[in-house]
């Protein structure tokens, strides 16, 4: 049975809705890395990094491949860069005062 569309909504933007998850896939836009590059890179603490890259995972906004003892994340970028590319445009067009969305009344 398919998932109604509001649950699966739900679920993708609410995995993106995360300050950490989302410059952590800015991150990842520049090269794969580990949980321990992302970290130091963020300041964060590992655990904390960790726990945010599993939606990421499970939604398959990334993907990790083993190298040695530790994993390598890596963005999915067919479904990154036509997503960012969206939100790009819509900045531009609605956005255009301080990041803040307009929206004109009819």
């Amino acid at each position: 049975m398919k998932k109604p569309l509001n649950q699966t909504c739900y679920k993708f933007f609410s995995c993106l809705s995360n300050p950490t998850r989302i410059a952590t896939i800015e991150m990842l836009l520049e090269k794969p890395m580990s949980v321990n590059e992302i970290a130091f890179k963020l300041g964060e603490e590992q655990s904390m990094i960790s726990h945010n890259l599993k939606p990421l995972i499970e939604c398959n906004f990334i993907t990790s491949n083993r190298e040695g003892k530790k994993r390598v994340y890596s963005i999915n970028k067919e479904t990154i860069n036509n997503l960012l590319k969206i939100v790009k445009n819509h900045a531009e067009k609605y956005c255009p005062k301080s990041g803040k969305c307009i929206i004109k009344e009819n």
